[in-house]
């Protein structure tokens, strides 16, 4: 089974873990280092042979328009991130529908291709917005990869299905969760500061289980993930420093393993492949 490799693309200070701290109207003075790291994971990719989608803020491809057509130029699949990270529950259906049709207008004039695919920032599409596929549906997506299904102190939807669902009757959208791995009643994270933080054995474990029921897998991580010179964030709270400083040098290696070890590609390449979807929340 081929398995799917995304990355949410954003710069260091653009991440919830700071939204606190930091704010957006500050972001202009910090200092970038998305494009050096987007490129870090471009060669990284280049290594293997490995197509991802890359799941971008609007901001990001504003400002730096060059690392996104190098995203486009080498394979892989540029898709939308929302405009500047705001959390889809901290919208209205208005205010969303213009916040990706914001950052999609800015994909597809600097990238030069069709934006099929969507995430949300911090996987915050869940129970609190019914609406939200309803809108990305009305928008003409393809897919959306914006559920994670468990619970955890920032994010998640622990009834949402694991595997690939139509949210809507009668709309082709399809619903792509990222990957968790149960024991039992129980399900855990295995991408981003996840991974970082366990054992590369926990992700490996997660694919194989999925892997065992002909479904595939959804990993993601982020650019700054690689960068262990970023900036360090002293106001922060404790438990967003660890989660966001912890092992930042260790995780370029850990990926080369994982890719190593399973087969991955683009996300829209496998909804493609996908067989019939069950629809709605029915098919937890």
């Amino acid at each position: 089974m081929r398995h799917a490799m995304s990355v949410d693309v954003e710069d260091w200070f653009q991440v919830g873990a700071f939204e606190t701290v930091i704010a957006k109207a500050d972001w202009a003075s910090l200092a970038p280092r998305v494009e050096r790291n987007t490129d870090a994971v471009l060669a990284l990719f280049a290594e293997s042979g490995v197509k991802a989608t890359f799941f971008t803020l609007g901001w990001v491809a504003a400002r730096y328009p060059a690392v996104i057509r190098r995203i486009v130029e080498q394979g892989h699949e540029l898709a939308s991130h929302g405009w500047d990270h705001d959390r889809v529950f901290t919208m209205t259906p208005d205010q969303f529908r213009a916040d990706i049709a914001r950052a999609r207008g800015t994909l597809e004039d600097v990238g030069g291709v069709a934006i099929t695919g969507y995430r949300a920032p911090s996987f915050s599409i869940d129970a609190r917005t019914p609406w939200a596929h309803g809108v990305l549906a009305e928008e003409g997506y393809a897919y959306s990869s914006s559920i994670a299904p468990l619970q955890h102190d920032h994010y998640g939807w622990p009834e949402a299905p694991r595997y690939a669902f139509r949210p809507l009757a009668g709309s082709p959208l399809v619903e792509v969760p990222v990957t968790v791995a149960t024991f039992g009643n129980r399900r855990m994270a295995t991408g981003g500061g996840f991974f970082r933080l366990f054992p590369a054995a926990l992700t490996d474990f997660a694919v194989r289980q999925v892997d065992a029921e002909a479904q595939p897998a959804v990993f993601y991580f982020h650019p700054w993930e690689i960068d262990p010179g970023q900036p360090r964030v002293g106001n922060a709270p404790f438990k967003s420093k660890l989660r966001h400083y912890s092992r930042l040098g260790a995780m370029a290696g850990k990926l080369r393993g994982l890719i190593g070890r399973h087969d991955w590609g683009r996300m829209d390449a496998i909804v493609a492949q996908l067989g019939p979807v069950p629809v709605g929340m029915s098919a937890a």
